[in-house]
């Protein structure tokens, strides 16, 4: 089949009648591909999915991002061929689907539940290695980081700043868990890290003297 030019594309796109539902098929078709390149090749978490699981999870994100590409006409600037506009628009999507799914379950509750939110000396990678001496003031700092984190902050702090920070929660995903924007969660968190800087150097805990106790 002769690739359409990006004129074509919009134009098809646009028709109301039978060749917008060819150029449907056809775009669905080539992001479907795409998108199953990239969850098969690029995606090593999913790995563990046979074939058709990923052609499925692939057909159902082709769908999404042919609606996607749909809204978003009116913004193609012609500057690049417009697949490779419309598979980068899909590739997006399909990685903001996936991280949503990852973190779908979580809560925010067993997130921050009492119990150790950092990690021993022993399992922070240093080089070189700790001195006896050197590990104790680590457990000793760290001990008093997380007492800092639960007595400094909100609770709504407290839970944005060790979700984010700590687990790796994406900030979308924890600005729609926690029924806010990202403008107001970043606010919220630096806000946050603002306060626990500020208790930390009462105690005598700086930055610098951080970074220089765990070698970063």
């Amino acid at each position: 089949m002769k690739d359409r030019s990006n004129e074509e594309w919009i134009a098809a796109l646009r028709d109301e009648d039978d060749a917008q539902a060819g150029a449907l098929e056809e775009l669905r078709g080539r992001l479907r591909r795409s998108i199953y390149f990239y969850l098969s090749q690029d995606r090593s978490d999913l790995r563990g999915l046979a074939g058709n699981e990923l052609m499925q999870l692939a057909e159902d994100l082709a769908q999404d991002a042919t609606l996607r590409v749909m809204d978003n006409l009116d913004n193609f600037r012609g500057e690049s061929r417009f697949t490779t506009w419309a598979i980068k628009i899909a590739i997006r999507l399909a990685i903001s689907d996936l991280r949503r799914a990852r973190y779908k379950d979580f809560s925010l509750d067993e997130l921050t539940a009492d119990g150790d939110l950092l990690p021993s000396s022993s399992r922070l990678v240093s080089a070189p290695a700790p001195t006896p001496e050197n590990a104790a003031e680590r457990d000793d700092v760290l001990e008093k980081i997380e007492a800092a984190l639960k007595e400094a902050l909100t609770e709504r702090q407290y839970q944005a700043l060790v979700a984010v920070a700590l687990k790796g929660i994406p900030m979308d995903v924890l600005a729609e868990r926690m029924d806010t924007n990202r403008n107001a969660l970043y606010k919220l968190i630096h806000d946050a890290r603002r306060k626990l800087k500020t208790h930390l150097e009462a105690q005598g805990i700086s930055t610098d003297y951080m970074m220089n106790l765990f070698g970063n």
